[in-house]
């Protein structure tokens, strides 16, 4: 089963990438192997704010790491979401309590509940697509 389009569109995706200055990275992790790293890594290196969200960590190359969304100090334009899909709600229901401006679920995170559940509290939803990406194709920064 495909992800419904609408959590995929186009229009919503550049808007994010060229408006969005701040990111809350939940679910990173201090192993330069896997994804939410690298991703991370790449949205510092364009310039963006990103806050580390990780109880395990109390820093991210020398940022600090916060324990939830609700412990970060700044508004958060996205919450950038590397979760397995049936931890993902607890995440959009901490990210509409914080007053983010948009969830974003990365590849291979997909449930339509939680997407459905931010959408109708007004943020705005991508699933199953890799912010990085995104902001690479759209912005052409490298």
């Amino acid at each position: 089963m495909g992800v419904d389009p609408v959590w995929q569109d186009l229009g919503t995706i550049e808007r994010l990438v060229r408006e969005s200055r701040t990111i809350a990275v939940v679910g990173l992790s201090d192993r330069p192997e896997r994804p939410s790293f690298g991703v991370a890594r790449y949205l510092v290196a364009a310039g963006l704010t990103v806050f580390p969200v990780n109880p395990a960590l109390r820093t991210w190359q020398g940022l600090t790491a916060y324990p939830s969304l609700a412990e970060v100090p700044e508004h958060v334009d996205v919450v950038d979401v590397f979760r397995k899909p049936a931890d993902v709600e607890p995440v959009v229901r901490d990210a509409i309590a914080a007053g983010a401006g948009a969830v974003w679920f990365q590849l291979g995170v997909v449930n339509p509940a939680a997407a459905q559940l931010a959408a109708d509290a007004g943020l705005a939803v991508v699933v199953d697509r890799c912010l990085a990406v995104e902001h690479r194709e759209v912005v052409g920064w490298s």
